[in-house]
């Protein structure tokens, strides 16, 4: 640690309370503010502060303490500047983040402390916007709204209010007179607070809400023709679950040992047939030597099959055709099976019954198809055609030739996001007669609603 003894060497001090004048020395102490490390070690001040009578008899105060300007505040622990180094330090970073950062230059502080001092920091006063975008913001979704207020131009927050009321916009606006332009989306309490807030500013209706408000007008759309996605993507779920053919195999496919040793055969001929000799295979594989000569010996799988199975007749092989059959018109229930095959003359279990039709539920099946979601389709209309994946949109060029409507929607959606990405906004009363002779009720209300705010809407569409 580093410690500077330091002392003022000035006749006096003015009063805080009163701001008089007094060189009269109550008494003396001293202080040990931190100033800021050097060379890696801490430095203290050993400062030496007096206390002055206040001469001022009708003064509530009796005496101060004399503070060093630049240097000391009252009560402070810390130099001016060590206090706004530390400030930026957790303006930066917050509060742990900004307390390990001080320890490593040697200022040790808690997080709490860094907190306190970027509170203490004066509210920076901005500059009144020349574009502000209003919006809502929801304190608790569906019951309670404020307004966020954006300078558009720097795209930092400026304020918020505690409602949505178009007085409380207004009052707002009525107290900066140098915005210019309000950009808004297009709720009703917003435009009339813009009208009379900042009556000479232009209103913009912002391009994001008209994009989403498009949006969903066009879902809309979509789940009204629900019947026409359902005639393109037809389910294919079958009628009759398939069973499959007889194998010739005394052990089927499904069971565990039987797939293991196919497995194996086929592992052990591959690496035969990429030029490994038998002992390599061995130690690849972890198996004894006769094992290996038996797999690479056998020509096919089936010729390794030996055990409980091989060639001995069960009391279900006079059945197997009739559950083949009964599996083929439907009925995949193996007890209802084992039930009509003991009305037939079989005398096993139900457990042999069950074994055997296991596989015949585990053989793999196409998975049927399904009619796409309106928000599916929504979203492939919504996308601009460059970018759309190939397989998408074939399947939406699918829906468009199965429904007209939707086609039509399809174009008119593509040409208002043309005027919104090249702002030619001088083409929407051409576009709105456009939408207006198509049978498209779900449009003609988003259209409505464009034609009550139309000029800002059209600026939304025009202004950068």
């Amino acid at each position: 640690m580093i410690r500077v003894g330091v002392r003022c060497r000035t006749a006096g001090a003015r009063c805080p309370g009163c701001g008089s004048w007094s060189g009269r020395v109550h008494g003396s102490y001293l202080r040990f503010p931190a100033d800021l490390p050097m060379a890696g070690r801490r430095v203290v001040l050993r400062l030496r502060v007096r206390r002055f009578t206040c001469e001022d008899v009708s003064c509530g105060r009796r005496t101060f303490v004399e503070q060093v300007a630049g240097l000391t505040r009252r009560y402070s622990q810390r130099t001016e500047r060590m206090r706004s180094v530390l400030a930026e330090v957790g303006l930066a970073l917050a509060g742990r983040a900004g307390a390990r950062l001080a320890d490593v230059f040697g200022a040790r502080i808690s997080r709490n402390t860094v907190l306190r001092l970027v509170d203490a920091l004066p509210e920076p006063q901005p500059q009144v916007p020349r574009v502000v975008g209003v919006d809502e913001y929801a304190m608790r979704k569906g019951r309670v709204y404020g307004t966020v207020l954006v300078d558009v131009e720097t795209r930092r927050p400026i304020d918020l209010l505690s409602d949505r009321e178009a007085g409380t916009v207004a009052a707002w606006l009525a107290e900066r007179p140098g915005i210019e332009v309000v950009c808004r989306d297009r709720a009703p309490f917003f435009a009339e607070g813009a009208r009379i807030g900042a009556p000479t500013a232009v209103q913009v209706a912002d391009r994001f809400h008209l994009w989403r408000n498009l949006g969903e007008a066009a879902e809309r759309c979509v789940s009204r023709h629900r019947p026409c996605l359902r005639a393109t993507f037809v389910d294919a779920v079958p009628e009759k679950a398939p069973a499959p053919a007889e194998s010739g195999s005394p052990w089927p496919t499904g069971h565990r040992f039987a797939d293991r040793t196919r497995a194996k055969h086929a592992t052990v001929h591959a690496l035969l047939t990429a030029g490994h000799s038998r002992r390599s295979i061995q130690r690849q594989l972890g198996m004894t030597y006769r094992t290996v000569q038996r797999l690479a010996d056998a020509a096919r799988a089936e010729d390794l099959f030996q055990g409980q199975w091989q060639n001995r007749p069960t009391k279900l092989d006079d059945f197997k055709p009739y559950l083949h059959e009964r599996w083929a018109e439907g009925c995949t229930n193996a007890w209802a099976l084992w039930e009509e095959s003991k009305t037939h003359g079989y005398t096993g279990g139900y457990g042999a019954v069950r074994a055997y039709l296991q596989p015949f539920r585990t053989a793999p099946t196409a998975p049927a198809a399904r009619p796409q979601s309106p928000r599916t389709v929504t979203s492939w209309i919504l996308t601009h055609p460059g970018t759309l994946p190939e397989s998408e949109r074939l399947k939406l060029k699918a829906v468009l030739a199965g429904c007209p409507e939707l086609d039509a929607l399809t174009g008119h959606v593509r040409a208002f996001g043309k005027m919104l990405t090249q702002l030619q906004g001088d083409q929407l009363p051409q576009w709105i007669k456009a939408v207006r002779a198509d049978d498209l009720p779900s449009l003609h209300t988003f259209v409505n609603g464009l034609e009550r705010d139309l000029v800002a809407v059209t600026a939304g569409l025009t202004l950068p």
